[in-house]
């Protein structure tokens, strides 16, 4: 018997033949099982995301809150409705104490949907009143479309 027809005939060269890969049917099984679990978590992780962008807002509105104070305390009052938020990065020409600007990154962010905090001076809850409207940017809402204030 030749070295050749050894190599042949074993059994490694016939287990390498026989190897393939997956087959249509077990694919399928893990699809499914992969579309079952994202079905169970996905809802989870979204409901997380809700209530992750609601308590931006909020410590969003503390950030805005400390540095209307810190305003209040240099220049003697709190910047109007008209002056707005920007006050706190540019100095009011009715405001000669400005000793700003009273936000690290110098911009006024938006909140966590993308409008504008809404800022009233003054404010019917306390000195001021600084809120989100929320996903839907209108009055009132439950879950992610609630208001978040700086009043509660």
């Amino acid at each position: 018997m030749s070295m050749l027809s050894t190599y042949r005939d074993s059994p490694i060269r016939h287990r390498k033949h026989r190897q393939r890969g997956f087959t249509l049917l077990e694919l399928l099984v893990v699809l499914v099982i992969l579309g079952l679990l994202a079905s169970l978590v996905g809802p989870q992780v979204l409901k997380h995301l809700g209530t992750s962008k609601t308590k931006t807002a909020a410590l969003q509105i503390e950030e805005l809150s400390a540095a209307l104070d810190l305003y209040r305390l240099e220049v003697g009052r709190y910047p109007t409705t008209n002056e707005g938020l920007e006050a706190l990065i540019e100095k009011p020409s009715s405001a000669p104490n400005w000793n700003g600007p009273y936000l690290k990154k110098k911009v006024v962010r938006k909140d966590p949907w993308g409008f504008d905090y809404v800022y009233n001076y003054p404010g019917q809850h306390g000195e001021f009143d600084l809120y989100s409207l929320g996903a839907d940017n209108k009055d009132g809402g439950d879950g992610e479309n609630q208001d978040v204030n700086s009043w509660n």
